[in-house]
């Protein structure tokens, strides 16, 4: 499997360059192979390169998760879906379209953002933080919910999310991980619960 991002490369800035190959790490050894030591080698740096940009083990677990909301914004790209002004189709396959990229194409980062909720139940301070950057994602699609005609709005952003984020884990770390939908099956899907959240079975 091809990995998240490139961590040597030169052009990257060197914090960008650290916290991918903490991401890398995460993806391929788990929480217990992300180290200062290994991720200066990772992304073929000068030992104690690390340690300079973040001193303490949270601050390198909180510089992969601000690096992981960005890689995930520019895979999700939520804040481009089709308004509801394009109708209900054109928003269906805007997210059905950026479930299947993700799936197909970037699912380490999705071992990378289970390796990093889980360290959260165990750290408050990176709860907080995990929790801030997940909002980003959340804000878009309520308000996006309630320009589509939700009467409950809030409630709806928690079903579509836990649909879409039992889908991930599902394809990726759980029973379906051989069996990924198709584009079409992602369509039928948002379809089925977009079309009961918002009333509209002629849609």
């Amino acid at each position: 499997m091809p990995r998240i991002t490139e961590p040597t490369d030169p052009a990257l800035p060197r914090p960008d360059r650290i916290a991918d190959a903490a991401l890398v790490l995460l993806a391929e050894r788990g929480m217990r192979g992300l180290t200062h030591r290994a991720v200066d080698e990772v992304a073929h740096l000068p030992q104690g390169s690390t340690s300079n940009h973040a001193r303490t083990r949270l601050a390198l677990l909180e510089a992969a998760v601000r690096r992981l909301a960005v890689l995930e914004g520019r895979v999700l790209a939520v804040d481009e879906l089709p308004g509801p002004a394009s109708g209900l189709p054109a928003l269906i396959d805007g997210m059905a379209l950026a479930l299947h990229r993700y799936l197909t194409v970037n699912p380490q980062l999705l071992v990378c953002r289970y390796e990093l909720a889980l360290e959260a139940t165990r750290r408050p301070e990176l709860r907080t933080f995990f929790d801030d950057a997940g909002s980003r994602f959340r804000r878009p699609l309520t308000e996006l919910l309630r320009a589509a005609g939700s009467k409950e709005p809030e409630r709806h952003t928690l079903s579509l999310v836990a649909w879409t984020e039992g889908t991930m884990f599902s394809c990726v770390a759980g029973s379906y991980h051989t069996a990924v939908p198709s584009l079409a099956e992602l369509r039928r899907g948002y379809g089925e619960l977009l079309r009961g959240m918002l009333d509209s079975p002629g849609a």
